[in-house]
């Protein structure tokens, strides 16, 4: 059983990260692989959830570039 507050923050967490365009390459590739916009979305958070959590292991501040480093061409 999934705890549905955090459920919901997450959605709206991954939503608004959609602006920058680190998470919004992230979104934008799983939709291109064929998931829907939930389950991108959820895709996204699990990512952004991750991040949260090594920064706050590591006592180092968020960096998009680190986060979501942008793919080249040939690992695509």
């Amino acid at each position: 059983m999934k705890n549905q507050r955090l459920a919901a923050a997450g959605y709206v967490w991954a939503f608004s990260s959609l602006r920058a365009p680190g998470p919004r390459a992230h979104y934008d590739r799983r939709r291109d692989e064929g998931d829907r916009h939930s389950s991108a979305l959820r895709n996204t958070f699990n990512r952004m959830l991750g991040c949260l959590h090594h920064c706050l292991h590591k006592g180092q501040t968020y960096d998009e570039h680190a986060a979501f480093p942008p793919r080249s061409r040939a690992t695509a």
